[in-house]
């Protein structure tokens, strides 16, 4: 069976930057103390007028470009968001409406920072299956409005940004995705929240008095699961292919802490030097990180025919995930 192929990658990153300094101003932290303990030096800001689906449709476009695909060829457009322009519809309906990708059934993913790797997924499936002939994935995020700004252990963390892929069958069974390997513990649900707004608490005054609508987090406790579910994701990924981690040419993750992504290299026993870094300039963007940084990485020109990459992810759930692409 021929292997699904990344044929087009696009990416989309705010103009306004949001610097560690500025953040000095706001909260009780300074540029040194999160330098230190994230690697995040500045992220950015969606505009005032600016919705998850408008970042999403400028990745998306500049990834179709690549591809040489235009909107109306696409036959599924999935977008993992948990910040979709509205809780109904979803927010892929409005990508497909804004891009005219009239053929495309779409919907979104809901797997927080894993969710491009989880769309990838369901989109490389139903290439496999044969009903999809051209997907467009996409992770965007618009994580600045629901970040409660007076909590200095997540407002400086995350930024907004879109990464977007385009996938299509290839007739090489050698290339393209080998396979995706995905994993949820429900049981750790509580670790990374917002409580407010859905069936269990909704959205009132006093909820919005109280910030149940901005973003919770448990950082130590993610700090250590994420480590562990990454490497393990990894190796499990590598060996269904007999593959082992010296083999890997490149790593392309999720990026929510540098800190996270060298404890789990190390493990890996993969050099850092392997692995394409931008959290630096765009914080932790959740869904929108990995095919950001795959985005990046490929005008690059880093990546070339035939090297192994090894794709991780781990958002809120918890939601995790690797995947084995030869290039």
């Amino acid at each position: 069976m021929a292997c699904t192929h990344i044929i087009g990658t696009g990416s989309y990153a705010p103009s306004r930057v949001i610097t560690n300094h500025e953040l000095e101003k706001r909260v009780d932290t300074s540029d040194s103390w999160i330098r230190e303990r994230t690697g995040i030096q500045e992220r950015r800001q969606a505009a005032p007028d600016e919705a998850t689906s408008d970042m999403a449709v400028h990745a998306a476009r500049r990834a179709l470009d690549m591809a040489g695909v235009a909107p109306e060829e696409l036959d599924l457009i999935v977008v993992g968001t948990i910040t979709a322009d509205m809780p109904m519809p979803s927010c892929a309906a409005f990508v497909q409406a804004k891009l005219g990708a009239r053929r495309a059934f779409a919907f979104d993913v809901g797997a927080a920072c894993a969710g491009s790797l989880y769309a990838m997924s369901v989109a490389d499936q139903f290439i496999r299956s044969g009903q999809v002939r051209k997907a467009l994935v996409i992770g965007a995020e618009l994580l600045s409005r629901v970040v409660n700004p007076d909590d200095r252990n997540t407002c400086i963390l995350f930024g907004d940004g879109a990464g977007a892929m385009v996938l299509s069958p290839g007739d090489d069974a050698e290339r393209g995705i080998l396979s995706t390997h995905l994993h949820s513990d429900g049981g750790l649900a509580e670790l990374i929240t917002i409580p407010g707004g859905g069936s269990r608490t909704p959205m009132t005054e006093e909820a919005v008095r109280a910030r149940l609508n901005t973003l919770h987090m448990n950082g130590r406790e993610v700090f250590r699961f994420a480590v562990r579910a990454l490497v393990e994701s990894t190796q499990e990924a590598l060996a269904t292919h007999g593959l082992v981690p010296g083999q890997v040419d490149h790593v392309i993750a999720h990026q929510a802490n540098a800190r996270i992504l060298d404890a789990a290299l190390e493990r890996l026993e993969i050099p850092r030097d392997k692995c394409w870094l931008n959290l630096h300039k765009y914080g932790n963007t959740s869904s929108a990180s990995l095919p950001m940084t795959l985005d990046e990485a490929h005008r690059a020109g880093k990546l070339q025919r035939g090297q192994v990459i090894a794709m991780m992810a781990i958002g809120a759930g918890m939601t995790w995930g690797s995947a084995v692409v030869r290039w």
